[in-house]
């Protein structure tokens, strides 16, 4: 997940836009030293442990160079979520596979695990924000895993037209719990010591009972 999230992009010219100037080109490449500054000490720390001096300190930067690019530590923590998580996204897509719904979901939730395990505290801090933070702030964040919440989006509704799923499943409501029951999940990694494989094996178990009671038997 970090290498997708951190990765440069391609030059404008590809897509038709002007190129940077030198000043412009400088800017970006600051920017993205303290966000991949900052990732790394909110996946070895979490929220609120990794202070602005630290991930200036990582980036070899100062602290006034870090709030030149963001207001404070809770826009750098969203724009850290949102590329992580575009990136997770397209590693649950494409983890899905081929096949059975229910195999489906359950490759694509278990790759989740895989490409985010090594920043737990990430995710543990995603969870615990959303309980103590604006509600401008919730909704972005929000928007930041809405790609992955897609995902299963997606796979369930892909069942429903191949017949695998009943016509009258509640995609909605299905997703919602399937998510809530991912992101819940890491809890047991953080404080019980489970690992991965724990985590996929306990998912697939959940989707078999979210399952249950829509799938046709085809």
């Amino acid at each position: 997940m970090r290498e997708s999230a951190s990765t440069a992009s391609p030059s404008p010219e590809i897509h038709g836009q002007p190129r940077l100037n030198r000043r412009q080109a400088a800017k970006v490449r600051t920017r993205q030293k303290v966000l991949d500054a900052a990732r790394g000490l909110f996946a070895e720390r979490g929220y609120e442990p990794a202070t602005i001096r630290d991930i200036a300190k990582g980036a070899g930067m100062s602290t006034g160079a870090v709030f030149a690019n963001f207001q404070d530590k809770a826009e750098l923590f969203e724009a850290v979520l949102t590329e992580d998580m575009a990136g997770l996204a397209e590693v649950m897509r494409n983890g899905a596979g081929t096949g059975a719904t229910r195999d489906r979901l359950v490759n694509a939730l278990s790759a989740g695990y895989h490409g985010s395990f090594d920043q737990l505290p990430l995710f543990q801090a995603i969870v615990a924000r959303s309980w103590f933070q604006p509600v401008a702030a919730e909704t972005r964040q929000r928007e930041a895993t809405q790609g992955l919440i897609q995902v299963i989006a997606d796979i369930l509704r892909a069942g429903i037209g191949t017949g695998e799923l009943k016509q009258d499943a509640d995609v909605v409501l299905l997703t919602e719990l399937t998510w809530d029951a991912y992101l819940s999940n890491y809890r047991r990694a953080a404080y019980d010591g489970w690992t991965v494989s724990q985590l996929a094996d306990h998912m697939a178990r959940q989707v078999d009972a979210l399952l249950a009671g829509v799938t046709t038997g085809q």
